[in-house]
């Protein structure tokens, strides 16, 4: 099919796994974060969205036990919306990294290429996730992309975000 780059495996549409009643930006299908977590992050993007138009969305799955497609139309992607996939991989040693970003082209600008690759590189490592756990991984990961969206642009993870050694809640 004429599948879009980056967007996954083909083939998987489960709107079956989404969840019930109104709309969440956080759906954390491993229990990788507690509910006050889900719950304050939640507000948190709800917040970045009001104030600056870009959507931040988090999806923490297993594949192939995702939502997929579906997820498109829940969120409604557009090119303002980075959509968050954290999926730990199927193998005993899971995957190299567990954090993966589709990235609308309206957000480019403030946030190029680079700064996802070095994003993923310094939160989604087995070596970060084993130090400091799979929440706190995703929480920085997601507080630092808010953190530049508010600032207009990042080529890097801010040196304040690289020394908070553990989780911010």
């Amino acid at each position: 099919g004429n599948r879009e780059r980056g967007r996954g495996p083909e083939g998987v549409n489960r709107p079956d796994l989404l969840p019930p009643g109104p709309k969440v930006n956080v759906i954390d299908l491993e229990k990788f974060l507690t509910k006050g977590q889900v719950t304050k992050m939640d507000k948190l993007l709800a917040k970045l969205e009001e104030d600056t138009g870009y959507k931040l969305r988090v999806l923490c799955q297993r594949y192939p036990q995702t939502p997929g497609l579906a997820i498109k139309d829940y969120w409604g992607v557009d090119d303002k919306t980075i959509v968050m996939v954290v999926d730990r991989g199927s193998g005993k040693s899971g995957q190299a990294n567990i954090l993966n970003f589709n990235v609308g082209q309206g957000v480019e600008l403030a946030l190029p290429p680079v700064f996802w690759t070095r994003l993923r590189n310094f939160f989604g490592t087995v070596f970060y996730v084993k130090e400091n756990g799979e929440d706190a991984a995703v929480i920085n990961a997601v507080d630092t992309v808010v953190g530049c969206l508010r600032q207009g642009f990042c080529t890097d993870v801010p040196k304040e975000m690289k020394e908070i050694a553990n989780k911010s809640f």
